[in-house]
């Protein structure tokens, strides 16, 4: 028994370092051949899992071998732009000016239904929408709108606008996360501590909090989310104690019970 649950550990973590070697990516945007790559190692590595009597050794070398595969391809397919088109395909426009194209349809093996499910995931609701809509080689629908059909934008309106800041998230379920807090700026966390304490929470009250430029956001276990901005270390040596506005008061913000 204990001989079995090693097997599975060492496999698993195994098959869990080389699928992570190989890319970090979505099932959704797996390329054909990497999809292919998944489910042959993760079947290859489940025969010596279930059978004590197959040395665990062959469930390891063909899962290496795969990875070297893995990575000789992708090396060829950023070398070779036929090989690449061979290897995953290439883009393939369904939709133009509105118009669905039957014949494309017919030579991916596709129905309306797929495409009207594929641009309802995009936002869109009728093809007299679109411009183009490209499917990907992934397996993904890229939609270009009409003109006339594409949110409006702050260009559009000739309005300017500030530059929008990365939210990091500093605080995550009561507990800092030092790689975050350490990417702002040296003094975020006691600019943090402050604002908690003028709020009458404690770091541990905190589900989450981010932090874009001198914005906040802040969910706490207990009520609703409030939006703020974070004082400097020159706010805080001018500022003085005030009650907290109306704006702030409508928020049902209270610390955990203890």
């Amino acid at each position: 028994m204990l001989n079995l649950f090693l097997r599975c550990i060492i496999l698993y973590t195994f098959l869990l370092v080389a699928m992570r070697l190989m890319g970090k990516r979505q099932l959704g945007e797996l390329q054909p051949f990497e999809l292919a790559i998944t489910l042959v190692a993760s079947d290859l590595v489940c025969i010596p899992m279930a059978d004590a009597s197959i040395p665990i050794i062959y469930g390891l070398i063909p899962v290496f071998t795969l990875f070297l595969v893995h990575i000789l391809t992708t090396k060829l397919a950023t070398k070779s732009i036929r090989f690449r088109k061979f290897l995953n395909g290439k883009p393939v426009i369904l939709i133009e000016k509105g118009n669905v194209l039957p014949n494309v349809l017919k030579e991916l093996n596709m129905t309306v239904d797929d495409v009207m499910e594929a641009l309802r995931g995009s936002g869109y609701f009728s093809p007299e929408d679109v411009e183009y809509a490209i499917l990907e080689t992934n397996g993904s629908l890229t939609v270009m709108p009409k003109a006339t059909s594409r949110p409006c934008s702050p260009s559009d309106l000739k309005i300017e606008v500030e530059p929008a800041a990365l939210p990091v998230t500093v605080i995550m379920e009561g507990a800092f996360v030092g790689e975050n807090v350490g990417k702002i700026a040296s003094d975020v966390k006691p600019r943090v501590l402050r604002f908690l304490d003028s709020h009458s929470l404690a770091q541990e009250d905190v589900l989450m909090m981010l932090v874009a430029g001198d914005k906040v956001f802040l969910q706490p276990y207990v009520g609703n989310f409030l939006t703020a901005t974070l004082e400097t270390d020159e706010d805080a040596e001018t500022s003085i104690s005030v009650p907290l506005s109306k704006e702030d008061e409508k928020y049902d913000i209270t610390p955990n019970e203890k």
